[in-house]
């Protein structure tokens, strides 16, 4: 049986709205999990908060002690071109950390890791194709990352011309990090909330709807993988 670990941000609404109660509820120091069982596969949800930290520390805590066979986090995210307007949905093929900076010792770019070939921070390959195959309407995008709410349209417009990314939110590093770090497959499906004009006040009219849509999408892909 699949052990599925499913990172939640800030949408867990979606989750208990599309699940419904949970047959368990494990209590450990500083997580609740929420375990929802199916014919051939167990999720393992759990609810990190925002930020690139909660969600390293919590993609960890499911990989060492749920023994979960891979990650699975889905949410909302900032737009980053015209392309990528309100409700969205993309598979994260790459990452960028934006904000992660050792350009003065190190002598490279801005979101480079010395353990990784360039800026761009793989998710699972196989996972992705999957994805693709089981939903065609499914964009692949690389994620910018990184610890700051991205509203303002400008600042949107140059994470693209600088990094070349299409969506931009405050997990996916973390999460994709710990992942390869020990070696178990992440899946990251995303839908944008808030458009290239849009900021907070777009984001928070359109998270419950838009998180439901993309929680959606991943449940099927979950019952095919």
């Amino acid at each position: 049986m699949k052990k599925i670990g499913m990172i939640v941000a800030v949408e867990m609404k979606a989750v208990l709205e599309r699940y419904g109660t949970p047959q368990e509820e494990k209590e450990y120091p500083g997580y609740r999990v929420l375990v929802y069982e199916a014919e051939d596969y167990i999720i393992y949800a759990l609810n990190c908060g925002a930020g690139e930290i909660a969600a390293a520390a919590a993609t960890q805590f499911l990989i060492s002690q749920m023994q979960v066979d891979f990650i699975v986090n889905f949410g909302v995210v900032g737009g980053l071109t015209e392309e990528m307007t309100k409700t969205k949905m993309c598979v994260v093929e790459s990452v960028v950390h934006y904000d992660f900076d050792t350009t003065e010792v190190d002598a490279v770019e801005v979101g480079r890791y010395l353990t990784y070939p360039d800026i761009y921070i793989p998710t699972t390959p196989d996972l992705v194709e999957k994805a693709e195959n089981l939903q065609p309407d499914l964009k692949r995008v690389v994620c910018a990352s990184g610890d700051k709410f991205i509203g303002n349209p400008e600042k949107k417009k140059e994470m693209h011309r600088v990094f070349g990314a299409d969506i931009c939110e405050m997990e996916a590093a973390g999460i994709v990090l710990t992942s390869n770090r020990n070696r178990v497959p992440c899946l990251l499906i995303k839908i944008v909330s808030d458009s290239v004009s849009g900021g907070a006040e777009e984001f928070r009219r359109e998270l419950e709807h838009a998180a439901q849509i993309c929680l959606d999408t991943v449940d099927q892909i979950i019952r095919k993988l």
